[in-house]
């Protein structure tokens, strides 16, 4: 079995790695050249795309944002895998809109905007504290904007006025507020089989995730069923086939969907140690339409991305049940360098782990594990 990713970071890395005991052989597009190439050592394949699409049992993407016109070629292979309106689905905020008010799925209040002078009758509908996002390419915190008081709308509009919103509109929402940030992974084969993962609980600095706990606390009854049915609505609408990650704010006992992520997503990296099968390979399994694995949790998990650090101590290995994944890439302000998983069977052990985890490790980068390892320890 052969497949054939488009994307050649860390995520196809994953995949390959995850494919190699299942007998499955991972390619990787690099999107920006076209060219095949290893998924780990990024050393360019002697096939060309043509041939690796013709050899590929299936076809799928590590990200949502795969030029058009490779995504195209793909679709028309017969072979991709989620579709290709899947993965529209996940590249544009608009579409994903639609999509969530078609099937009356709570999320954020808001307006597509695509001229400048519509932002003050936004103000009016949706209040002044607002967070304004690209329709296309954003993630990580970029291409985001936020407005906390009608005084600041002025200069927001200077800010903003050098873009094409006709081409690329604004969707504007409501900034809520909210008890905590939840994701909910799953997979779905051709079959309409489907098996979620425990909720995850994030927390984000500065746009991007820095640490998932999963299972997460305190999850109700009702939060699960909630989150189950919202899963369920979206993969069977969308005919879904492959990984696919929901992220949902929670607020009291109401889930409101804030994102959807059609591939194997950050938020369940702790799948790697912390759950009977990874994301990666139920992923695979479903786009090559196999069993999927069970999604069982292992023990209480966090997953702690290591962001901008050009290197860990190799000492964090001496803390029980810790993982480090490291990426190969070069240093970069704001990149996903790798990320380390520890297991714990309590969220207190957990709390203890991370704290011991936390001596090792350069605190500028960590932020948010202080806070997080103290919260833990208040858990039973």
């Amino acid at each position: 079995m052969k497949v054939l990713v488009y994307g050649a970071g860390q995520l196809a890395q994953m995949m390959n790695l995850a494919g190699a005991p299942l007998g499955i052989s991972v390619n990787a597009v690099d999107v920006k050249t076209g060219k095949v190439v290893n998924p780990v050592d990024k050393s360019e394949q002697a096939d060309s795309l043509k041939n690796a699409i013709d050899e590929a049992n299936c076809l799928t993407v590590e990200f949502e944002h795969v030029p058009v016109d490779l995504l195209n070629e793909a679709h028309a292979s017969g072979k991709l895998s989620p579709s290709f309106e899947s993965i529209r689905v996940g590249a544009d905020r608009v579409i994903e809109k639609k999509l969530l008010e078609r099937l009356g799925i709570a999320n954020c209040a808001h307006r597509v905007v695509t001229a400048i002078d519509q932002l003050p009758e936004v103000v009016e509908q949706l209040g002044d504290k607002l967070i304004l996002k690209a329709s296309l390419d954003g993630y990580d915190g970029y291409g985001q904007w936020r407005l906390s008081s009608r005084e600041q709308l002025v200069e927001l509009q200077q800010t903003l006025s050098a873009l094409d919103l006709q081409k690329v509109p604004l969707v504007v929402e409501q900034m809520q507020t909210f008890e905590r940030e939840l994701s909910l992974l799953g997979a779905r084969n051709a079959n309409g089989d489907i098996v979620v993962y425990p909720l995850a609980e994030n927390l984000h600095h500065q746009g991007q995730l820095h640490v998932s706990v999963a299972p997460a606390s305190a999850l109700t009854d009702e939060l699960n069923k909630q989150a189950l049915a919202i899963f369920t609505a979206l993969a069977d609408e969308l005919n879904y086939v492959g990984l696919l990650a929901v992220e949902m704010f929670q607020v009291g006992d109401r889930l409101l969907v804030n994102e959807l992520a059609p591939r194997v997503h950050n938020s369940g990296h702790w799948t790697q140690q912390g759950a009977v099968t990874s994301q990666f390979e139920n992923h695979l399994r479903a786009i090559q339409n196999l069993p999927l694995g069970s999604t069982e949790a292992t023990g209480i998990s966090a997953m702690v991305n290591v962001i901008g650090c050009g290197g860990i101590s190799k000492e964090i290995l001496s803390v029980p049940n810790t993982h480090l994944h490291w990426y190969g890439k070069s240093v970069r302000k704001k990149r996903k360098m790798g990320h380390i998983n520890v297991v714990a069977e309590s969220y207190s052990e957990l709390s203890a782990r991370l704290s011991e985890l936390n001596t090792h490790l350069p605190a500028e980068y960590f932020p948010k594990l202080p806070d997080e390892i103290q919260r833990l320890a208040a858990l039973r």
